[in-house]
């Protein structure tokens, strides 16, 4: 019997672990608790993991491809937990995000998860959007597969779209000096608020609304007849909606909430330190900066 005093786990912000850690995952929720590391005091804290005190399991990946080949997420639901979906799909661009599947795998996926779950548990994230310049060919962006990933979402029956612009975090600039001729850029905000007002318009087209992660600034700016909404990538309010039963509805104090995170509580159980990720995306803030010498293909 379902508890009042439910959590959520999110699995996790910190790297992905539907990709690379499932089998850890998954006995650890057969052990029935996991042990969590607090990355900024090193303290370590049992939190039980049964069906009775976990509402929800939300996990994050730009790779469910190990999650479903290994029937996870059924194997999950058949002991009682209900599971919800934060799936990062961007680009086909193996020099931003060298290791991941190509795209047309990632849409695959995207379909066997909604045809096995219900889309409405599905937060497509299209995070985060990237400008750079690569040698002499001016500045780019990652936005071309946005249209081809929005129209194959639209027929999974996904609703929700997340996206936010880069953070320029000082390990990003340290992993890229081994790219020659690779710079990030950082536009202004008035090409930023044009390009969600351009993602706002192809997405209400298809029924898909828009949400931004941490992007407090830029949306203060947006004029008034904009639907584009604050995200919260752990909504619980929603969780209850889709499953029913009592979650606390309160911010997550460790998130970005003064940047515009509107993030619900839960705990996430993944560890920079113990999990590192292997896509080795160029942009990302979580992973430490890669040894691997980058292609400059």
């Amino acid at each position: 019997m379902k508890t009042s005093t439910q959590i959520v786990i999110s699995a996790s912000r910190r790297t992905d672990i539907p990709a690379f850690y499932m089998d850890w995952f998954f006995s650890q929720i057969q052990k029935g608790f996991f042990e969590i590391i607090n990355p900024y005091n090193r303290q370590k804290s049992r939190i039980t993991a049964t069906p009775d005190n976990v509402h929800t399991l939300v996990f994050w990946s730009k790779n469910f491809g190990p999650f479903i080949k290994g029937g996870f997420g059924q194997k999950l639901f058949s002991m009682g937990y209900n599971l919800f979906f934060n799936f990062t799909i961007n680009s086909n661009s193996s020099l931003l995000e060298p290791r991941v599947p190509p795209l047309n795998q990632r849409l695959d996926q995207l379909k066997e998860l909604c045809r096995e779950f219900d889309p409405a548990a599905m937060n497509w994230r299209f995070d985060p959007i990237c400008f750079f310049k690569f040698h002499e060919k001016g500045v780019q962006d990652n936005l071309n597969d946005f249209p081809r990933i929005a129209a194959r979402a639209c027929r999974c029956g996904v609703t929700r779209c997340i996206t936010s612009f880069m953070d320029h975090y000082p390990k990003i600039q340290k992993r890229i000096t081994t790219l020659t001729g690779f710079s990030f850029v950082d536009p202004p905000l008035k090409t930023k608020k044009a390009v969600l007002l351009k993602m706002e318009k192809e997405l209400s087209e298809k029924n898909i609304d828009l949400y931004t992660c941490c992007e407090k600034d830029i949306h203060n700016t947006l004029p008034a007849d904009s639907n584009i909404k604050k995200s919260s990538c752990i909504p619980n309010d929603l969780l209850v909606k889709i499953f029913g039963g009592h979650l606390s509805f309160k911010k997550d104090t460790g998130q970005r909430i003064k940047q515009g995170c509107e993030c619900m509580v839960s705990v996430d159980v993944g560890s920079y330190h113990l999990h590192p990720c292997y896509h080795n995306c160029l942009f990302c803030y979580a992973s430490p900066t890669s040894k691997r010498k980058l292609s400059n293909k």
